[in-house]
């Protein structure tokens, strides 16, 4: 029997072809096409980070999506969505821009391997900048896959700033857990900024050292479901996954596999 026609939601940091490939790209990469291809409906969105050419994968501005701002600590920091397709795939995939913030020519560290003094506003700008972009496109989705440490904040926004919003009502929450994504920590100011002046502090205590550690811990703790790509998941992450419903990551047979944990997810709710 054939599931419903589903909306899902990929958010990721890295996604090949547009940065080089890693377990998180590939996987962002290959899963929203294998999900596409079982006839649901499918959106992507990822960072513009400044080493993306845009001309040779011809990205274009989405005119209808401007006038975002994401405010970070009383900032206002413009918001650009810019797309563009993988022709093999036919697939879009939507790019949050910010100069500022990603025009650079390094992903989080200099060529001298020193971290950028703003990567912790870099995700928050990310992770909240993702929660608008999917209001303005007035699109709901029932589920969102949130993958790797640099997404780790969107539950959490999403089970307090957004929990009322309509468009998010019915959406399942997915954090795919990678191992040692990030090598730096994002300073100890990290969780203060990532409430935005409106969460409250308890909220956001998980993710206070601002460390890969954090960051997994933070996502798993409120997300409805987890996925392990990884063989070496901290032993309290372990822990914590074991509270929800989860699966182990396989190369084999994507389509299948996601859209039944995707179905056994929906059904628990009902």
């Amino acid at each position: 029997m054939t599931s419903p026609k589903k909306r899902v939601l990929f958010v990721s940091s890295e996604m090949t072809p547009f940065l080089n490939e890693s377990p998180v790209s590939t996987i962002a990469r290959f899963l929203p096409q294998a999900i596409q291809e079982k006839d649901n409906e499918v959106r992507v969105l990822v960072p513009r980070f400044g080493v993306i050419n845009e001309r040779r994968n011809k990205l274009h501005e989405v005119v209808r999506l401007s006038g975002i701002n994401i405010s970070i600590d009383d900032k206002d920091n413009p918001l650009t969505i810019k797309v563009a397709s993988i022709p093999e795939a036919r697939m879009q995939v939507y790019f949050l821009d910010n100069e500022d913030y990603y025009h650079r020519k390094f992903l989080f560290s200099d060529e001298q391997d020193k971290a950028f003094d703003d990567n912790d506003e870099r995700v928050i700008f990310f992770c909240k900048g993702v929660l608008e972009t999917v209001k303005k496109l007035g699109w709901s989705p029932d589920i969102i896959h949130c993958q790797g440490w640099m997404t780790s904040l969107i539950p959490i926004y999403l089970k307090t700033l957004y929990k009322d919003e309509p468009v998010f009502k019915n959406a399942k929450i997915v954090y795919s857990v990678f191992e040692n994504e990030i090598s730096t920590e994002l300073g100890k100011d990290f969780a203060r900024k990532a409430s935005l002046n409106e969460i409250e502090d308890k909220y956001l205590e998980t993710f206070a050292k601002g460390d890969s550690r954090s960051m997994q811990l933070g996502g798993i703790q409120s997300a409805d479901a987890i996925v392990d790509c990884t063989s070496k998941m901290d032993a309290d992450c372990v822990k914590l996954a074991k509270n929800k419903p989860h699966m182990v990551h396989e190369a084999d047979n994507l389509g299948d596999k996601y859209m039944a944990f995707y179905d056994q997810l929906i059904a628990s709710s009902k």
